[in-house]
């Protein structure tokens, strides 16, 4: 099962989603999108949360309530985190998260620690988790179907625009062969170019 919520403090709204427990979050870890962004209490036993980005944004790009919005909720899902005070979460693009092996299950590394950053929780706010808490839809997914189809429309869209740019190319050089074309035929029809039939004889003398 995964939890899906809405943050509607900005419009569009988005989406932030967790998994129920650290087995399923272990399918999120490897069916996650390009566009999702992964949160969790640094340092403590906590949910992974995930939020959803719109298409060509970053995680710099995440608006500051959305962004609290997902820290809180974090917060409010860590057993020891939820009683602190001033704690941090820590967020990263999904793709930076790394999955041996010889890890336990629900836990991950990173690849590149620059790439994970850090927001203060002074602490919980009820009316923020309450909001979020209406828009909670419970959900059986198939991660796998929804990841191929998404990676499908990719393919589509980049095999769309890779024949948009040759149309163009194409038009582009049509437009200067017939450019190069209309500059010879120019220069032919030029007056000293042409042949004249004023060689000074009547063409009556030939009768």
């Amino acid at each position: 099962m995964v939890f899906y919520f809405t943050s509607n403090v900005v419009c569009p709204p988005y989406t932030i989603y967790m998994g129920k427990d650290k087995y399923e979050n272990e399918d999120l870890i490897k069916y996650g999108w390009p566009e999702d962004v992964w949160f969790h209490v640094d340092k403590l036993s906590s949910a992974h949360v995930y939020l959803r980005l719109q298409q060509g944004q970053t995680i710099d790009d995440i608006p500051k309530d959305v962004l609290t919005d997902c820290a809180q909720l974090v917060k409010a899902n860590s057993i020891q985190g939820c009683k602190m005070n001033n704690i941090n979460v820590v967020y990263t693009p999904w793709a930076n998260l790394r999955k041996t092996g010889d890890m336990d299950v629900g836990q991950i590394g990173f690849h590149r620690q620059k790439d994970v950053k850090s927001i203060n929780v002074e602490k919980k706010v009820n009316e923020l988790l309450n909001r979020l808490e209406k828009t909670k839809d419970e959900r059986f997914p198939d991660l796998v179907a929804e990841k191929e189809s998404r990676d499908r429309e990719e393919r589509n869209e980049k095999k769309a625009q890779i024949q948009e740019m040759k149309r163009k190319e194409k038009e582009e050089v049509k437009k200067k062969k017939d450019l190069e074309e209309l500059r010879n035929y120019t220069s032919l029809m030029k007056s000293e170019n042409m042949s004249t039939n004023q060689d000074g004889n009547d063409s009556d003398d030939f009768m």
